[in-house]
């Protein structure tokens, strides 16, 4: 079983990163126990959600030995239009975190993070009345038990313990994930928002499994299919159908195709 993380030897490591950190034993869902929360900067971490969600409603399982959190920012000077990068920058910190492990891991758009081709870990972020953002993350660190199901489009489950070699511990993976998910943000945060001059545009584009991939997209009107061409400038993701139209897609589950 897993140890319990230790609230203020996290805060110590992350001096300077954070304003507040907090870790629960269980909650509903951390994001929505930061929904309402007026401080910049704000990390709540719990050992267990028991009403944790994903995108479109679907509820997001948290078996033991994973790390569930959510981060409150409100990057002001930010404009509106550049928000939703906050999901893509919250990927790239995952990918970043599972190479520190010597795990190679993908992205799967907008921001699944997969190892081969299972999921490791996945991020919802909500925008608040108060024009923040909470960022959710939920990252499986031990391996799993047997019972996990399947996520959306039948993504078998992974962590990272299963592709390190090795036991890993969840306070490193928290300090590693937060500084990673702090200095990026930060970055793009001083720069407007900018994800071409951060870097972080290019970052994104080459972790990004999903392009050059064939792809079903489920969107509320039906389905698309085709192949992922690019990631544009608001993160919107460029599918080309077999009619040889460019769709851009804003939101929608990503299905990779197997080609046989």
């Amino acid at each position: 079983m897993s140890t319990a993380l230790d609230a203020s030897v996290l805060r110590d490591r992350l001096a300077g990163s954070y304003a507040r950190l907090d870790v629960v034993a269980s909650t509903g869902s951390t994001n929505a126990d930061l929904r309402d929360v007026a401080v910049d900067r704000t990390v709540l971490i719990a050992e267990e959600q028991t009403s944790g969600q994903g995108r479109r409603g679907r509820g997001w399982a948290s078996p033991g030995g994973g790390l569930y959190l959510s981060v409150l920012l409100r990057p002001d000077g930010v404009p509106a239009e550049r928000l939703p990068w906050l999901t893509l920058l919250a990927g790239v910190a995952l990918v970043r975190t599972a190479a520190s492990f010597d795990v190679r891991a993908t992205l799967k758009w907008p921001n699944d993070l997969l190892v081969g081709d299972r999921k490791a870990a996945g991020v919802l972020a909500e925008t608040t009345p108060a024009r923040a953002v909470v960022v959710g993350i939920g990252l499986n660190v031990a391996r799993l038990p047997p019972d996990v199901d399947p996520g959306a489009g039948g993504l078998r489950p992974t962590s990272l313990e299963e592709h390190a070699g090795r036991p890993l511990d969840r306070a490193e993976v928290a300090v590693t994930l937060l500084r990673e998910l702090s200095d990026l943000e930060r970055t793009w945060r001083d720069a407007h928002g900018d994800p071409v001059d951060t870097g972080l545009l290019d970052e994104y584009r080459r972790h990004c499994g999903t392009l050059g991939q064939r792809v079903r997209v489920e969107l509320p009107g039906g389905a698309l299919s085709g192949t992922a061409r690019s990631v544009g400038l608001d993160g919107t993701i460029v599918v080309r159908d077999d009619a040889g139209a460019d769709h851009e897609i804003s939101a929608g589950d990503v299905v990779h195709l197997r080609v046989r």
